[in-house]
């Protein structure tokens, strides 16, 4: 009998989303466009690759909608779309205020085993009345 294969999903947008962000060269795009608008290479600049490499990237960040490309006559500059990054966001949020939550509990129990030693320690250090 064969094995079957696990159905094939399309991916959603914040897996395309954070797929696009897992490389460091396209968080370096998108930083040097957070100041603004650029072309390829403006943005080529501080990377060694080539200009094909660059723009296999800008092509994954285009999918992924974290930027668009315009065209001005011959200059094609590059803008940054944040509002993917909205959505990751929102994601992470979540397990933000999960860890705040955590944290403070920690907060809470380390207080209060500071309270029961000092207690401990004045109980242990008071003068007897023999």
């Amino acid at each position: 009998m064969p094995v079957e294969a696990p159905p094939v999903h399309e991916p959603d947008a914040l897996s395309v989303t954070l797929s696009a962000l897992a490389d460091p060269t396209r968080r370096a795009i998108l930083a040097r466009l957070s100041e603004g608008e650029a072309s390829v290479t403006e943005l080529a600049e501080p990377f060694e690759m080539s200009l094909p490499a660059v723009s296999k990237h800008l092509k994954v960040l285009e999918r992924a909608g974290l930027i668009t490309r315009g065209r001005h006559a011959q200059w094609r500059p590059c803008r940054l779309r944040p509002e993917p990054l909205r959505d990751v966001f929102s994601w992470l949020e979540r397990y933000r205020q999960l860890w705040e939550e955590r944290f403070d509990r920690l907060e809470e129990y380390l207080l209060e085993l500071q309270e029961q030693e000092e207690a401990a320690e004045a109980a242990h250090t008071e003068p007897n009345d023999d």
